[in-house]
């Protein structure tokens, strides 16, 4: 009944930090899988997909006041589908991948969406982990292999000397958490959706693959800021 109610708060055109607290509460509780069986719905997560910006397709990321409740709305979708194999079929009937690969593309031109950007990948990774379906709709029809690898270039800070040669600095200081994190979780979804991608058939396919091999081998001589983490990442 909290959840519930929570959530009927959040359907509610209510003030920044008020979304916030609520969805705070929300991803606390959504770690118990017997409080979601009666709050994963359609109606549900269409509400936590509207706080999380992924119904505007066209929209950029202009506000940043409205962050906050974007990257809580994801936290808490991470939890709900990690927890809930009702919520992972509705994720496929909602297109949700599709919704998290453009909000990903989005952050992009906005310097401020770190968080953003690092909880969508991971959204992804568990969506192609959990459900095989929406792993072959991000190879396949979502184009998943270069929206990805895109991400992990730019967590990397990568720049090119060659068509496929990162340039080597071995001065550079370390990524920083927030990129570290972004990079690691952007390997996970990679792996999944690259998980049955022996056979490369096409120009483009070999051209991409080219492309994340160099970038892989960039990430092997990228530090982070501790050992732990490089060894994360690496």
């Amino acid at each position: 009944k909290l959840c519930e109610e929570i959530l009927n708060i959040l359907e509610k055109d209510t003030k920044t930090s008020c979304q916030v607290a609520c969805l705070e509460t929300l991803r606390i509780l959504s770690r118990d899988k017997t409080v979601l069986v009666p709050v994963t719905t359609k109606r549900n997560m269409q509400i936590l997909m509207r706080l999380a910006k992924l119904d505007t397709m066209e929209d950029p990321l202009e506000k940043v006041s409205e962050f906050p409740v974007i990257v809580e709305a994801l936290k808490c979708l991470c939890n709900i589908i990690f927890n809930s194999a009702v919520a992972q079929k509705l994720s496929l009937e909602l297109n949700l991948a599709a919704m998290l690969c453009n909000l990903l593309k989005k952050c992009k031109d906005q310097q401020l969406a770190g968080d953003i950007k690092c909880f969508d990948l991971r959204l992804l990774f568990l969506l192609s982990l959990l459900h095989t379906d929406i792993r072959s709709q991000l190879r396949q029809e979502l184009q998943g292999v270069q929206v990805l690898t895109q991400a992990l270039e730019s967590s990397l800070n990568v720049r090119w000397t060659e068509e496929y040669k990162a340039a080597e600095d071995h001065d550079r200081p370390p990524l920083s958490l927030q990129e570290t994190d972004c990079a690691i979780e952007a390997l996970k979804a990679l792996f999944n959706v690259t998980l049955d991608s022996w056979n490369v058939h096409s120009k483009n396919e070999s051209h991409q693959f080219r492309y994340m091999a160099a970038i892989l081998r960039h990430c092997l001589l990228t530090t982070g800021p501790t050992e732990d983490k490089t060894e994360e990442l690496h």
